[in-house]
């Protein structure tokens, strides 16, 4: 018998017991004697018998998968995350499938569909922003989730907060503590709330700091060639900017490579700094200073609430809140150098 797959059956026969008896034990669900489940796991040690989960999962429309839906896998702040998001899943008997998505995709009715027909228990979301359109898609699949990154919005019990106003503060308290005397700022769009923060951070500190700065700001969407097309913009039209603050970090890579081409020395001439806390600012030179995320704690933390909901929602209870994580500042040679 074990030269070929052991089914149910096969187990029920060897043990005795109806199929239903066995198909009760594996799920833990109806009335079993001691006796019969004494047999049933005496005979499954003994044919080794191991249960096709996949099956079960769609037999129960229960699969302990849990999908990350994300916006770039390019950016080397998503691999980051989905390395917290699988071990916290997989030491809590869970797996995840990853989903790229592109502009406008959330926005089909088809997306949330095909999703749905993967059964999975629960999903994180990264990806873009929230409308009435995607909302309307979420609610309809009444699957537990967690916003994260680009689609939090943290005056929501669903996201995982993240104080974006502080680490742009930071950056800019930064930037003037160099010696920087004209600042700008190279956002995230407008439709994010985490860039929406980040902005407002920027403008209130710089208004608070000095009567003779003004709010210079130029709409990015987060990826590096729009960080590098926008520095040659605002260097051009802005000739005496000599500190930039960048919403993300592949924006602030594109920002140096376009200084760069420019002809300014950075951080001689111009100080940068980005906010993500990706590693590669680390392999660029000059280093990137940056206002650090716990990419690491924010993967934890989100793959914790989003199984605490799905398994609360199974018992009938309701989740609970977690605190708020913090930023950090990692000051580096883009900034420490400025004017020398």
């Amino acid at each position: 018998m074990k030269n070929k797959q052991v089914t149910i059956r096969d187990v029920a026969r060897e043990a005795g017991v109806s199929v239903a008896t066995v198909s009760r034990y594996l799920n833990s669900n109806g009335y079993i004697s001691a006796k019969a489940e004494q047999k049933v796991k005496e005979v499954m040690e003994r044919l080794d018998y191991q249960p096709n989960e996949i099956a079960r999962g769609l037999a129960k429309k229960k699969t302990r998968t849990i999908a990350l839906i994300i916006p770039d896998i390019t950016n080397p702040f998503f691999p980051e995350l989905v390395v917290a998001i699988e071990e916290v899943a997989k030491a809590k008997g869970y797996s995840i499938i990853l989903v790229n998505t592109q502009v406008g995709e959330l926005q089909s009715n088809h997306f949330w569909t095909q999703l749905q027909n993967r059964y999975v228990d629960g999903f994180i979301l990264a990806s873009f922003q929230f409308d009435a359109v995607v909302l309307k898609g979420i609610e309809k699949l009444q699957i537990p989730f967690v916003r994260i990154d680009r689609a939090a919005d943290y005056n929501t019990s669903d996201s995982i907060g993240l104080d974006n106003f502080k680490g742009a503060r930071l950056a800019v308290e930064h930037l003037i503590e160099v010696g920087c005397k004209k600042i700008a700022h190279i956002s995230g769009p407008d439709s994010f709330p985490p860039a929406l923060e980040r902005k407002r951070g920027y403008v209130e500190t710089v208004k608070s700091l000095g009567a003779d700065l003004e709010p210079i700001v130029y709409e990015g969407d987060f990826t590096l060639e729009s960080g590098k097309a926008l520095t040659s913009i605002l260097m051009n039209e802005n000739k005496d900017v000599d500190g930039i603050f960048l919403a993300n970090d592949l924006m602030a890579i594109g920002c140096l490579k376009a200084l760069k081409l420019m002809g300014y020395q950075v951080p001689k001439d111009v100080a940068i700094i980005g906010f993500d806390g990706i590693k590669l600012t680390e392999m660029v030179e000059p280093e990137i200073s940056t206002v650090e995320q716990p990419i690491y704690d924010i993967g934890v933390a989100a793959t914790n609430k989003l199984i605490n909901k799905i398994e609360a929602t199974e018992n009938g209870e309701s989740d609970h809140q977690e605190t708020p994580l913090d930023v950090r500042l990692v000051k580096r040679q883009s900034t420490l150098g400025f004017g020398s």
